[in-house]
């Protein structure tokens, strides 16, 4: 049983993270190449702004507060299970190559296959689960061992492999592409949200709905998990069900967000352990809280990563790294 002030403290935190949330897209409404007066944000919201205004807002500003804020949270809740199913804390779908397989797809159906307009946007996040799902099932059979099982170091250090050498695929496959095909593969690799329109948001939402409350519903289980794997069997998990339900479930968030974000690493390590810093280790406390963190972090990076430089201003994906990689090497010194 969880105790009830523990209960009051995850809702004071939930309360402070939607705040920070309506601040930071309320900042982001009005800040950018083309300004928007803070005091005309409620009046266009509500129909009664000029032409430029309605513009700048729901065709522009809008559509990629909420992007970054959909595949912030995705990502937080991928790194969650990742983090719970392989014991290891330093999971994370950038990281250990999940979102480069993801990307990999991505890159090669762009280049080799003729695009339809139409159903591209809704297609995406389907091509993109196709390859990091490939990846991440070779990341797990080059990181499990018969006689030991699944070695948590062993797949972080060949995630990473698996990173680089997908990434450096997609520097040769782009190396002899059209210019416009370049410029799109190498956005994506940098993390620039690219997908800011409401299509993208209307391709990836059918993920979101039903894989975060699919992972909130299996809470108890991922806490299960997180045990060493005796305790886990002789309480009646089924370990490799479980454990492959829900890395697909991690796989299917991670390549819907980076679909239409591009690559972007570091938020579904921190969102979890910021959550788990605040309100403890059990997934039906950190859960939400680690969704909330995670929509907050990307798009306060993307927030101010937009407006740092005129005109296009600096990637998420920068942005996050930034952030994230000092933090991942802190982890990993406290793990050694």
């Amino acid at each position: 049983m969880i105790h009830p002030s523990v209960i009051k403290k995850q809702r004071r935190v939930v309360l402070l993270l939607l705040a920070l949330i309506i601040l930071t897209a309320v900042v982001g409404m009005g800040m950018g190449y083309s300004s928007l007066s803070y005091s005309r944000i409620i009046p266009t919201l509500l129909g009664q702004g000029s032409f430029k205004e309605e513009f700048v807002l729901f065709s522009v500003r809008l559509p990629r507060i909420v992007i970054t804020l959909l595949a912030g949270m995705a990502l937080a809740v991928s790194g969650a299970i990742l983090q719970s199913i392989t014991r290891n804390d330093l999971a994370d779908p950038g990281i250990i190559g999940i979102n480069s397989g993801a990307g990999a797809a991505i890159a090669v159906f762009f280049l080799f296959f003729p695009i339809d307009v139409g159903n591209f946007v809704y297609a995406i996040p389907a091509i993109a689960f196709a390859g990091a799902l490939l990846t991440a099932i070779l990341i797990y059979v080059f990181s499990y061992k018969r006689t030991t099982g699944l070695q948590p170091v062993r797949l972080v250090l060949t995630g990473v492999g698996f990173s680089m050498a997908l990434s450096g695929t997609m520097i040769v496959l782009i190396s002899s592409a059209e210019r416009e095909k370049v410029d799109f593969i190498a956005r994506w690799l940098a993390g620039n949200v690219w997908g800011s329109d409401w299509p993208f948001i209307l391709a990836i939402l059918p993920w979101l709905i039903i894989l975060i409350p699919f992972t909130l519903y299996r809470a108890n289980k991922l806490n299960l998990l997180g045990l060493n794997e005796p305790v886990a069997v002789g309480v009646g998990v089924s370990l490799e069900k479980e454990r492959f339900t829900l890395l697909l479930a991690a796989v299917a968030l991670a390549a819907a967000a980076v679909s239409v974000t591009g690559g972007i690493a570091f938020v579904g390590l921190m969102a979890p352990h910021i959550a788990k810093a605040l309100v403890g280790p059990r997934h039906q406390l950190f859960l939400p809280v680690a969704i909330l963190a995670g929509g907050w972090l990307l798009m306060f990076a993307d927030t101010i990563g937009r407006n740092l430089t005129d005109p296009d201003g600096i990637p998420a994906g920068i942005m996050t790294a930034l952030i994230g990689a000092p933090y991942f090497m802190y982890l990993l010194m406290k793990k050694i």
